[in-house]
C-alpha cells in the first residue's frame, strides 16, 4: 500500500509510521521539519505547512492518507480538497473530546459539539475543533472516510507527559497522592495498538466512527496505580485523598494530575464504549505492558520527556514539593 501519513514524527503518527513500515508499505509523510525529521530514513519525507504549503502535495496520489494532525477545519479542509480523487481512503484521527456530552459513555452515535467553534484556539475549543475537522472530512470523502475518536492515547514518546507522570512517581516510591475515588474507572490506549490499527483500517477499512480507548476490560484507579507498584516492584504507598479535598487545594484536574476527572461532569469519558472498534480489529496489549515501556522511554529520556516544538498538551503535572504540602497531614 502506498501510504501518506500527516505527521509521522513524534507521537501518533510515529508509531503510524512505524507500523507501516514493519509492514512493508510505502510511506510517505508530510510534516513541517521541525522534529525528529531524519527519523525514518526509510520514508518519503515530504515537507510543507498544513496551512498554505501544500505544494508538496500536488499531482502525487497514495491509497490512502492517515491524518494524525488535524485541528483546524479550515485547515483540514485545505488538504482533503487537494486529496480529493488522489487517495482511496482518509482515516482521520478525532476525539471523544468531539461528543456533547461528557457526563454519559458516548457510543458512536452520540451527539457531538454542534455549531461552529468560537475560534481556531485548540486549546479552548478542542473538542468543537475536532467535531468540525470530522464534517469536513466526511463533506470531502463520503463512504472513503474513517473517523477515529480516541481517549487518552499513552505509551512512549509521548510528549504530553500526562500519563507518564504516574509511572515515573510510582518508580521513585514513597508516599504517592493518588486522586479519588478509587473506584473511579480509567481508559487509556496504548499508542502502538491505536497506531497499528488505524493501518489495518487505512488498509481494508471499513468506513464510519469508531471510539477507541482501552482495556477491554474496565479498569478503575486503584487497580491501575497498584498493578503500577506490582509491574514496576515499588514500595510506593498509595495515599488516597478524595475530590474535594484537591478541589479546595486548587490541584488542576487532568493536566494537573493526570487521569483525575472529579465530579459528574466528565464522569462518561472513563467509561466509552469501544465495541466497534474490537469488531474492526482493535487489538489491545496488557496494561502492564504499557506501563513498563512508557518508563523505560522516560528512563532513557533521563526523566524529561521531549514537547512538542509550541508546547500543545504538555501538562504541567504536580510537583513533588506541592504533592508533599498536600500529603503533610495525612
Amino acid at each position: 500500500m502506498r501510504l501518506l501519513v500527516l505527521g509521522g514524527t513524534v507521537f501518533l503518527g510515529r508509531a503510524v509510521v512505524e507500523a507501516a513500515l514493519t509492514g512493508g508499505h510505502t510511506v510517505t509523510t508530510f510534516t513541517r521539519g521541525r522534529t525528529n525529521p531524519d527519523l525514518f530514513p526509510e520514508a518519503e519525507p515530504l515537507r510543507g505547512d498544513r496551512d498554505g504549503d501544500l505544494g508538496a502535495l500536488e499531482g502525487r496520489e497514495w491509497d490512502a492518507v492517515i491524518d494524525t494532525c488535524g485541528f483546524v477545519p479550515r485547515v483540514v479542509r485545505q488538504s482533503a480538497d487537494l486529496l480529493d480523487g488522489r487517495v482511496g481512503r482518509c482515516v482521520f484521527v478525532s476525539s471523544v473530546s468531539a461528543y456533547d456530552d461528557a457526563s454519559t459513555p458516548p457510543d458512536e452515535a452520540a451527539a457531538r459539539l454542534a455549531g461552529p467553534p468560537a475560534g481556531e484556539d485548540v486549546m479552548k475549543e478542542y473538542g468543537a475543533l475536532k467535531a468540525a475537522c470530522e464534517d469536513v472530512v466526511r463533506d470531502v470523502f463520503g463512504d472513503a472516510a474513517t473517523i477515529v475518536r480516541p481517549g487518552l492515547i499513552v505509551g512512549p514518546h509521548d510528549p504530553t507527559g500526562r500519563f507518564t507522570y504516574w509511572p515515573r512517581r510510582i518508580a521513585d516510591g514513597g508516599r504517592v497522592l493518588a486522586p479519588g475515588p478509587p473506584e473511579a474507572p480509567v481508559q487509556v490506549i496504548d499508542v502502538r495498538d491505536l497506531g497499528a490499527w488505524l493501518l489495518r483500517l487505512a488498509e481494508r477499512g471499513p468506513g464510519g466512527v469508531f471510539n477507541a480507548t482501552g482495556p477491554v476490560e474496565p479498569l478503575t484507579m486503584r487497580e491501575l496505580l497498584e498493578g503500577m507498584c506490582t509491574a514496576i516492584g515499588s514500595d510506593a504507598e498509595l495515599v488516597w485523598v478524595d475530590d474535594e479535598t484537591l478541589l479546595e487545594a486548587e490541584v488542576e484536574p487532568w493536566m494537573g494530575l493526570p487521569l483525575w476527572l472529579p465530579g459528574d461532569e466528565h464522569a462518561g469519558m472513563m467509561r466509552t464504549p469501544i465495541a466497534r472498534a474490537l469488531a474492526a480489529g482493535l487489538q489491545l496489549r496488557p496494561v502492564r505492558e504499557t506501563v513498563l515501556d512508557t518508563l523505560a522511554w522516560d528512563r532513557s529520556m533521563g526523566g524529561v520527556a521531549p514537547r512538542q516544538p509550541d508546547g500543545r498538551y504538555t501538562a504541567q503535572t504536580l510537583t513533588r514539593e506541592r504533592e508533599e504540602e498536600l500529603l503533610a497531614e495525612r
